[in-house]
Parts: structure tokens; C-alpha cells; sequence
């Protein structure tokens, strides 16, 4: 058995295989975001672009995008969350992260993507970098003025803060 490195744990023949090679088309968004990881995985690079919605065709950098894929070594798909994209949808996003390796240095892209059903057939609209998550301090934060928290009665920046 060959395990689909979509990461659905189910075998690759069964899994992205039939739609990476037009057999049957993705359901979902979601399922057409793991077809089009898994085709980088295994250099299926023209499901890439068949998979790429026709109005945004023109911006396709083929040489680049096949450099990528030959020089990548890839790790893992994380499928972080989905909104729309259904079977009963025209529209969907997918945010994921891909873990892969260059040049022998570990990376990690981070990506928000737009789908588009047309006819049937989910396509890949676009995709943006995803902004960082918002960093919440788990206790409130002690200003220098602040009485220290060691429970001296001093000030915070004339105590711990020193």
C-alpha cells in the first residue's frame, strides 16, 4: 500500500491519484487542496496548472513552479481549517501549512487559498501568505512602574525588573 502524502492515511491510488489524472474530479475544496499538494509530491506538475482556475492562468510561472517542486523535499500537508468549499458550494478557502526541505534547511509555507467551483469543477483561485497569529500573553503584563510581583512593595523596575 501506498500512502497518499496528502495525509488522509488512505492509499494513494484510491486517495489524489484519480484526480491528479482526471478520473474523477474533487468533491471539495479541500480535496482538490490535497490533490494539488500531493501532484507537487509526485512532479505531476500539469495538474498544477489544469487544476488552476482558467481566469488566473496568466500570472503561471511553469518554469518556477517546477523548479520548486524538483528542489523541494516534501514533508507534510496540515489542512488548518476550511470554510465553505463544499460539496453543495461554489466558493471555498483553505488555510494549510506544507513542510518541506531545500537545499538541506527545513521550511514551512503558510498559505490562505481561494476556490471557485465552475461547471462542476473546483479550481484554485489564488493563494496569500497567512499573517502571524496574534500573540496572547497568558498573564497580564507588568509595567516598570507597576508594584513588583515578587511582593516586595517596590517598584517593578527597581526590584525584578532591574
Amino acid at each position: 500500500m501506498n500512502i497518499c502524502p496528502c495525509g488522509s492515511n488512505i492509499d494513494y491510488e484510491k486517495c489524489c491519484k484519480p484526480i491528479i489524472k482526471g478520473d474523477r474530479p474533487a468533491g471539495t475544496a479541500e480535496q482538490l487542496m490535497r490533490a494539488r499538494y500531493s501532484a507537487y509530491v509526485a512532479k505531476e506538475l500539469d495538474f498544477i496548472l489544469t487544476s488552476l482556475h482558467p481566469d488566473s492562468r496568466a500570472d503561471y510561472d511553469e518554469k518556477g513552479t517546477r523548479a520548486w517542486a524538483e528542489a523541494a523535499t516534501w514533508h507534510k500537508l496540515e489542512i488548518l481549517g476550511a470554510s465553505g468549499g463544499g460539496v453543495d458550494d461554489s466558493e471555498g478557502n483553505v488555510e494549510f501549512k506544507v513542510c518541506y526541505s531545500e537545499d538541506g534547511v527545513e521550511k514551512e509555507h503558510h498559505e490562505l487559498s481561494e476556490f471557485k467551483k465552475d461547471g462542476g469543477t473546483w479550481y484554485f483561485v489564488s493563494g496569500k501568505m497567512a499573517p502571524p497569529k496574534q500573540f496572547i500573553r497568558p498573564a497580564p503584563k507588568v509595567g516598570r512602574n507597576d508594584p513588583c510581583i515578587c511582593g516586595s512593595r517596590k517598584k517593578y523596575k527597581k526590584c525584578c525588573g532591574s
